[in-house]
């Protein structure tokens, strides 16, 4: 099965396009303009064996927020496109990511109701280029645009970057989980008929 999507939106504040693999290796291309969210996105795709191309061009000179949700929300959508109907994944997937002093914790299902649970603090405005508090905009759009209920939560930690850090990765881990096939069914995993 070939799980891959390409999506792009444009916008007066954005011009984006994603391509992400499910089934790649980790390997990534990723140009937002924001040094910091590029390196977030890198560990999302590499920890979670997501190939990932992402090119941006957004209003920097007003600030990151367009920047950021948009690709969250492009980002989303090709998750959810490259995930067709869902027949055959696991679709939960949790992870307990450990990184230094920081312990956070991911749960994903692909249940097709999209719901953000964050429970996440920063004691620095922003982290290089990247606003703090659009980290929690980011995972809300990623979490509306690909239909899934997504739940992060610190439960240890510190050091900004390492939390930051540590949400990303956690993310991309629960998420390689949720949709990974299972061999033993081969339509979508509810008592509903379709997710």
């Amino acid at each position: 099965m070939n799980r891959i999507a390409t999506c792009t939106r444009k916008t007066k504040e954005t011009d984006i396009t994603i391509t992400i693999n499910l089934d790649g290796q980790g390997k990534n291309d990723i140009h937002t303009g924001i040094g910091f969210f590029d390196h977030m996105l890198d560990g999302f795709a590499r920890h979670g064996l997501f190939d990932l191309d992402v090119r941006v061009t957004g209003d920097l000179n007003v600030d990151c927020h367009h920047t950021v949700e948009d690709t969250g929300i492009v980002l989303g959508t090709a998750i959810r496109e490259a995930l067709g109907d869902k027949a055959g994944i696991k679709r939960y997937g949790n992870f307990l990511l450990p990184m230094d002093e920081t312990l956070v914790m991911c749960a994903i299902d692909l249940s097709g109701r999209p719901y953000l649970n964050y429970d996440a603090g920063f004691t620095a405005e922003c982290i290089g280029e990247l606003d703090t508090e659009m980290i929690k905009e980011f995972f809300y759009a990623v979490s509306y645009s690909a239909m899934m209920n997504l739940h992060l939560k610190v439960l240890d930690g510190g050091n900004n970057h390492h939390i930051a850090e540590a949400l990303f990765k956690g993310f991309g881990k629960a998420l390689d989980m949720a949709v990974m096939e299972e061999p033993r069914i081969k339509e979508a995993w509810t008592t509903k008929g379709s997710l």
